[in-house]
C-alpha cells in the first residue's frame, strides 16, 4: 500500500518532517513501512514553456522548436512528439545539450511518462492551467500491519495518525454541505442488510468524460493506479483518499429507475471491467438493474454498464459491504481487487455518504457543466451504538509500566479521533469513533495499546514483573518418574511417547476386550478409538516400525494404563514398559539385559518363571518380585505377532514399585574386617531356575554371608545332557573380628552338606 508523502502534507497542514524521518515515524508507532520511493524527481528542474516556434527538419519526422521558459529563458529543442504545435503550454526539462540531425537541441519538451506524472508517452505533456507539480515520494506500508486497521487504508486515515504523531491540525477533505436534499432520482433497494449495511447514490446528468487534469492524474500515479478518465479517476481518487470504494454506472444503460442489492441467481453470468466472464452463484453478492446484474459487489463493475467516451448522465455508488462476503466472492472469483482489498477489512458504513460529498466537489472541477439530479439515495440498517469503554488511568500507568498523566492520555485518545469524557476522578469513559469500531477497538487493553504506542514502547523501561515467585511443592511422582527415565537412558533405552488410545484390533492382539475399555466419543483416526488399558500394543506397534529400520535397539515408555471403573472416574494406573530388539540372535540376552534394569531400579528384586499368556513366549516369561509382592512381568513376544526377531519386554507397575520404594532403609556401618570368598559349582537340572540355586545357597550359608555372585553356567561333556553346573561365589565373613581359615573353612562345609541333603551334586 503506497501513500503520498504531498498528499499527506495537504490532510496535515504545516507538515515539515521530511519523508524518511516521517516513514521511521509511522513504523514505530502506527504500521511497518518497507520504505520510501522518489516520484517524479525530475519536476525539481521541470519549468512551464510555450512553444512559440515549430519548424521541420529535413528527412526526419522530429521538429525544431523553440519555447519560452518560466525559469530557463528561451530554448531550442528537437521534439519528436506528434502533438507539438506552436502556442501550446507544456513543459521544459533543462537536461544536457545534444546534437541532433545537425540541430543543437538544448533541454527536451516531456511526456507525463518521462516526468513520472503518468503513463502517456505518445506526446509531450499539455498544460491546461498554472503548473504547480513537485516531486513527490511515496511510502511504502506493509499491507499485513494494516489488516485491523479499515480507516489507514486511506490518506485521510494515515494523515490523522500523522497529525497526533507530530502534534499537528488535520484537514477534513469532505465539504458535507455539497450533498444535495431532496428526493433522489434513483431508487435502492437491499435484500438483505447483513450483507450489505450500506448503500448510498447519487445521479449526475451533462458529464463530460475526459483525461483528468494532470495534477489527479499525478496523485494517483504516485501510489501506483492508472488514470483513465476523469470520471472513473475521481472514483479511485476517493477510495484513495477516504478508504472508500466507489463505482460510476453510465445512467443510460441501465434498465428501470433503480439498483437492487441482492445474491446472484444460480447460472447467472456477468462480464467484467476487466472484459472477462464469470459464473455466478447464490453466495455471491451482486448490484443489479431491473434485468441484470451490474457488477460484483465489493469486488469489481461490470463492462455493459461501464463508463465510456459517450456517457452522459451517471450514478455514482458509494457502499458498505459485509467484509466475510466479499472475501469469499473474491477468493471464489480468483480476483482480487484495490476494492475488495478495503471491504475484506470491514469499512465504516457511516463513510458512504462522506465519500459522496467529496466526489461532488472533485466532480465538479473536472468535468465543468456536470449537474446534480435529486438528492441522495441511502439504504442503511439501523446504526450501532458506538462502544463506550470505561478507562482508569491508573490501571493504564499499572499495566503500561511507566507514568503519564491523565491530560496526557486524553489528549492521544482525542488526537487521534476518540470522545473523551471524564466519569471521576483518574477515571474516563471513552467513545470509539465510527472507524476504529467496525473490528478494532472494544475492551480497555486496545485502548492501553493506542496510548503505548503513541508515547513510544521505547520510553517504556524493561523491568522485571514485581511478582511474588512461590517455589510449588515438590512432586515425589515427577521426580520418581524422572529417576526411572534417568536410569532407563543410562541403560541404552530411548523414550518413546504414545498416544493413550488404541484399535479394538491392537487389544485384541493381546487378548483384551475392548467392551472392557473406555470408548472414545470422537476418535481423531480409527487407530484410536479406546482408551488403553495397556502400553503393551502401542510398544509393539513400535517395535514393528523400527525393527523395519533397525537391528538392534532398546526403547521404553512411561504412560498410564486407564482402566474404567463403574460410577467413577478411571483408574490411571502408571506403567513402565521397557523392551530390546534383536533381529540375529536367540534372544536370551535382552531378558537378561531387562532383569539387569529391573534391579537397577529395584535392588534385589527376583525373577520367577510363570505361565505365558497368549502374546507372551511360551517358555520365555516370567513374573517379577519385590519385597514380596509381584511388580511386574519380563518376557518375549510371541511369535505369533509378527515381529521377525526377539523382542523381550519388561513390564513394571510404578505405581506400586513406588509404593514399595518409601519404604526406610536401615543404616549399617561399613564392615572393619576383611572378609574371605570361595567358589561353588553346583550341579542341577537344566531348566531348574538358577535363582532357586542361589537361595539354597544363601540359606546354607546363613548370617555369614556377605555377597553371593553368579560366576558361570555350564553344560556339557562330562556332564549328563539333562544337568548343568552352575558356579557361585560367596563371599563371607564375621562384623567383629577377621575368620580364621578353619572357621571359612567350616561354612564352606556347611553348605557342601545342605545342598547335598537338599539333592544337589557339587563339583569341588
Amino acid at each position: 500500500m503506497k501513500f503520498s508523502y504531498n498528499w499527506i502534507c495537504d490532510l496535515v497542514p504545516g507538515l515539515d518532517v521530511p519523508p524518511e524521518p516521517l516513514m521511521r515515524l509511522i513504523t514505530m508507532k502506527t504500521a511497518e513501512c518497507e520504505g520510501v520511493e522518489a516520484v517524479a524527481a525530475q519536476l525539481e528542474g521541470a519549468s512551464a514553456a510555450r512553444v512559440v516556434v515549430v519548424e521541420p527538419i529535413a528527412g526526419s519526422h522530429n521538429l525544431k522548436a523553440v519555447v519560452e521558459t518560466a525559469r530557463y529563458g528561451v530554448k531550442t529543442v528537437v521534439c519528436g512528439a506528434p502533438n507539438c504545435r506552436a502556442g501550446m503550454r507544456t513543459l521544459y526539462l533543462p537536461v544536457d545539450k545534444a546534437v541532433i540531425q545537425g540541430v543543437e537541441s538544448d533541454g527536451m519538451l516531456a511526456s507525463g511518462s518521462e516526468l513520472g506524472v503518468n503513463r502517456d508517452h505518445t506526446g509531450i505533456v499539455e498544460l491546461d492551467g498554472e503548473f504547480n507539480l513537485q516531486p513527490d515520494a511515496a511510502i511504502e506500508v506493509d499491507n499485513k500491519s494494516l489488516t485491523h486497521r479499515p480507516d489507514l487504508w486511506g490518506h485521510y486515515g494515515l494523515a490523522r495518525e500523522v497529525s497526533a504523531l507530530t502534534h499537528r491540525s488535520l484537514r477534513d477533505p469532505v465539504n458535507a454541505a455539497l450533498l444535495p436534499e431532496g428526493d433522489a432520482a434513483i431508487n435502492v433497494e437491499i435484500a438483505d442488510l447483513a450483507l450489505c449495511p450500506r448503500y448510498s447514490a447519487l445521479v449526475f446528468e451533462n458529464v463530460t468524460v475526459q483525461p483528468s487534469p494532470l495534477w489527479l492524474q499525478y496523485r494517483l500515479e504516485a501510489i501506483g493506479l492508472n488514470p483513465i478518465s476523469n470520471i472513473v479517476d475521481v472514483t479511485n481518487y476517493v477510495m484513495a483518499e477516504l478508504a472508500q470504494p466507489m463505482h460510476a454506472f453510465d445512467a443510460d444503460k441501465l434498465h428501470g429507475g433503480a439498483i437492487v442489492v441482492r445474491s446472484a441467481r444460480a447460472g447467472e453470468k456477468i462480464v467484467a471491467l476487466n472484459e472477462e466472464s464469470y459464473q455466478l452463484s447464490p453466495s455471491n453478492l451482486v448490484i443489479a438493474d431491473s434485468e441484470e446484474a451490474i457488477a460484483i459487489a465489493g469486488v469489481i463493475g461490470g463492462l455493459h454498464s461501464a463508463i465510456g467516451a459517450g456517457t452522459r448522465r451517471i450514478v455514482l455508488e458509494s457502499a458498505c459491504f459485509n467484509a466475510s462476503s466479499v472475501r469469499k466472492t473474491s477468493v471464489a472469483l480468483k480476483l482480487r481487487t484495490d476494492a475488495s482489498m478495503r471491504f475484506e477489512k470491514s469499512q465504516d458504513p457511516s463513510n458512504t455518504v462522506r465519500g459522496l460529498g467529496r466526489a461532488i466537489e472533485l466532480l465538479q472541477i473536472v468535468s465543468p457543466g456536470i449537474r446534480l439530479v435529486g438528492g441522495v439515495a441511502d439504504r442503511a440498517a439501523p446504526p450501532k451504538t458506538p462502544p463506550v469503554i470505561d478507562l482508569r488511568v491508573d490501571w493504564l500507568v499499572r499495566k503500561l509500566g511507566r507514568p503519564i498523566s491523565a491530560a496526557e492520555v486524553r489528549s492521544i485518545l482525542e488526537s487521534l479521533g476518540f470522545a473523551v469524557a471524564e466519569s471521576g476522578p483518574g477515571a474516563f469513559r471513552v467513545t470509539v469513533p465510527s472507524w476504529r469500531a467496525t473490528k478494532d477497538i472494544s475492551i480497555k487493553d486496545d485502548l492501553l495499546e493506542e496510548v503505548g504506542r503513541m508515547i513510544g514502547y521505547d520510553s517504556i523501561t524493561p523491568t522485571a514483573p514485581l511478582v511474588e515467585a512461590v517455589v510449588p511443592p515438590d512432586n515425589p511422582e515427577r521426580l520418581y518418574y524422572r529417576r526411572v527415565r534417568r536410569m532407563a537412558a543410562d541403560q541404552g533405552f530411548t523414550e518413546v511417547f504414545n498416544y493413550s488410545f488404541l484399535s479394538e484390533e491392537m487389544a485384541g492382539a493381546f487378548g483384551l476386550e475392548p467392551a472392557h475399555h473406555l470408548r472414545v466419543a470422537n476418535p481423531i483416526a480409527s487407530d484410536q478409538t479406546v482408551m488403553r488399558t495397556s502400553l503393551l500394543p502401542r510398544i509393539w506397534n513400535n517395535i514393528l516400525e523400527n525393527s523395519k529400520h533397525f537391528s538392534v535397539f532398546r526403547l521404553f515408555e512411561i504412560g498410564r494404563e486407564i482402566h474404567p471403573r463403574p460410577q467413577e472416574l478411571p483408574d490411571e494406573i502408571p506403567h513402565l514398559v521397557a523392551a530390546i530388539y534383536s533381529r540375529d540372535d536367540d534372544g536370551a540376552a535382552g531378558l537378561f539385559e531387562l532383569k539387569r534394569l529391573g534391579e537397577c531400579l529395584m535392588k534385589d528384586c527376583d525373577v520367577q518363571p510363570a505361565a505365558a499368556r497368549s502374546f507372551e513366549h511360551p517358555q520365555r516369561a516370567a513374573v517379577v518380585h519385590w519385597r514380596g509382592q509381584i511388580v511386574g512381568r519380563i518376557f518375549e513376544l510371541h511369535p505369533s505377532l509378527g515381529v521377525e526377531g526377539r523382542a523381550a519386554v519388561l513390564d513394571l507397575d510404578l505405581r506400586l514399585v513406588e509404593q514399595l520404594d518409601r519404604r526406610e532403609t536401615k543404616y549399617r556401618s561399613l564392615r572393619r574386617f576383611p572378609v574371605s570368598a570361595f567358589d561353588l559349582s553346583v550341579v542341577s537340572p537344566l531348566r531348574e531356575p538358577v535363582g532357586d540355586i542361589l537361595k539354597k545357597l544363601a540359606a546354607g550359608a546363613g548370617t555369614d554371608l556377605v555377597e553371593i555372585e553368579f560366576v558361570r553356567q555350564y553344560s556339557g561333556a562330562p556332564l549328563p545332557q539333562d544337568r548343568k553346573s552352575v558356579s557361585y561365589r560367596l563371599t563371607v565373613g564375621a562384623p567383629d573380628r577377621t575368620l580364621s581359615s578353619e572357621e571359612v573353612g567350616a561354612i564352606r562345609a556347611r553348605i557342601i552338606d545342605q545342598m547335598r541333603a537338599s539333592g544337589y551334586d557339587l563339583r569341588l
